[in-house]
């Protein structure tokens, strides 16, 4: 199969991906960001790439928006929200980060594979979205990606979704979002 080929299966198993996602589960999604205070946005490797994109989108939105671990994170709060990608749940670091959430009072919400995983049973809202876990030793896949890619491409997807239905709920534009673009690139 040539690179075009390799696109175009890619897109298909996103399309079968996008299918999957509960609306319910991403319609709460964006109402708990529309009445929290301020959004926090964490997750390891890739999946913490499309977080950062994800919080960069809120900021253009008009949301203060932080990713955990910046310098200029400030803390959270009660009222505020945790939002943690992570396939697995289990990544040590992040658990560590929704128990002190709760212990302060905020909500913490779960975009992952595993919605019985140890952040899945912390979170107060969990949004599950398919894909292929890391480990794919047991031949429980139907990929054809490495590693979690197609989970990440549909976090970065299903976020993307979740920016326009915020858009559309307080009369944001693409317009009015680049006001608040980096202007010093």
């Amino acid at each position: 199969m040539d690179t075009a080929g390799y696109m175009q299966e890619i897109v298909k198993e996103l399309q079968r991906s996008a299918g999957q996602i509960a609306p319910g589960e991403a319609e709460q999604f964006a109402e708990l960001l529309q009445r929290s205070g301020k959004i926090f946005v964490a997750g390891a490797g890739r999946s913490g790439l499309m977080g950062k994109a994800f919080a960069m989108r809120l900021m253009h939105a008009g949301r203060d928006a932080y990713v955990v671990g910046e310098t200029v994170t400030p803390g959270i709060a009660p009222g505020d929200v945790l939002v943690l990608g992570s396939g697995s749940g289990e990544t040590k670091s992040l658990v560590a980060m929704a128990e002190k959430a709760k212990a302060i009072g905020a909500a913490v919400a779960a975009v992952t594979i595993a919605p019985d995983s140890s952040i899945g049973r912390l979170a107060d809202l969990i949004v599950k979205l398919p894909g292929s876990p890391k480990d794919q030793s047991t031949g429980n896949y139907s990929t054809i990606q490495p590693m979690a890619s197609l989970f990440e491409q549909t976090m970065l997807l299903f976020y993307d979704a979740v920016i326009l239905r915020l858009m559309e709920q307080t009369g944001q534009t693409t317009t009015n979002m680049y006001g608040k673009h980096a202007n010093l690139e």
